[in-house]
């Protein structure tokens, strides 16, 4: 059964504590000028930061109340830059992960056009620029395991488990509870993503899309970028055919320039 992380919002304390376990476990650096814990405006998903917890004032009751989100790629069920990647250097795994596999990559960036929620992102500073994006402990999910991040909340904000047992107690914990709202963001967002999340304000306020619709995206790209490689290499043809057709009339007219001399 796919594997999935169910995020109970009004738990969060925003410690920022999943954010270091994230960097020590994928072994990315830490840098001021790129902080994982803040407002939306300084704390966002780069090539380096792979999870980020968003601060958000918000107006509830009357009353000006802090929510806190944390925020990394979701994981889609039928993810769209998958999809969109002719490499496969983006693939969806049965455990529930969608990995990136850098030597399949051509840096065309599809996936980054793709994606819904602008996850992906690409190594602009880099001589040999990949693109970068959670993983989801992939190596840690396929053992059975919690997610780094995940593990580490002092808070109990995270539940991992198997995603069709996640949505029932998602459901059951917003069923008792008048205060939550009454939806799961990521049961069904673009088709639905492994991460799903419960909060007390509506999610819109904290930053997250909800104009996607339930069809996953692959939907509409598939039928038109199946074709990529194939205009790609009939691209290459036409450009090759022209090459040696302007290469052999130089040579036809240098022939006949001796011939008049």
């Amino acid at each position: 059964m796919a594997k999935g992380v169910l995020v109970d919002l009004t738990k969060c304390i925003g410690c920022g504590s999943c954010t270091v376990a994230c960097k020590l476990w994928n072994d990315k650096k830490f840098s001021v000028e790129e902080p994982t814990v803040g407002p939306a405006a300084i704390a966002k998903l780069t090539a380096n930061n792979w999870t980020v917890v968003q601060h958000n004032e918000i107006k509830k009751d009357n009353e000006t109340v802090w929510r806190f989100a944390k925020k990394q790629c979701l994981h889609c069920q039928d993810p769209a830059c998958a999809s969109a990647c002719f490499a496969k250097a983006l693939q969806k795994t049965k455990e529930g992960p969608v990995i990136y596999y850098p030597h399949l990559c051509v840096g065309c960036r599809y996936c980054m056009i793709a994606c819904p929620f602008n996850v992906p992102k690409y190594e602009w500073d880099k001589a040999f620029p990949l693109v970068s994006k959670c993983q989801m402990c992939s190596t840690k999910v396929d053992k059975g395991e919690a997610p780094a991040c995940v593990s580490v909340c002092p808070a109990g904000v995270f539940q991992f488990g198997e995603r069709e047992k996640l949505l029932q107690e998602a459901k059951s914990i917003i069923a008792k509870d008048i205060n939550y709202v009454k939806d799961i963001y990521g049961e069904q967002q673009a088709g639905g993503t492994s991460w799903l999340y419960i909060s007390d304000v509506p999610f819109e306020q904290l930053g997250f899309r909800t104009d996607l619709g339930t069809v996953p995206l692959s939907t509409y790209s598939h039928n038109f970028l199946k074709y990529t490689p194939v205009v790609a290499v009939s691209w290459g043809i036409i450009l090759t055919g022209l090459y040696h057709y302007t290469k052999r009339r130089n040579t036809i007219s240098e022939e006949n320039k001796n011939v008049k001399l």
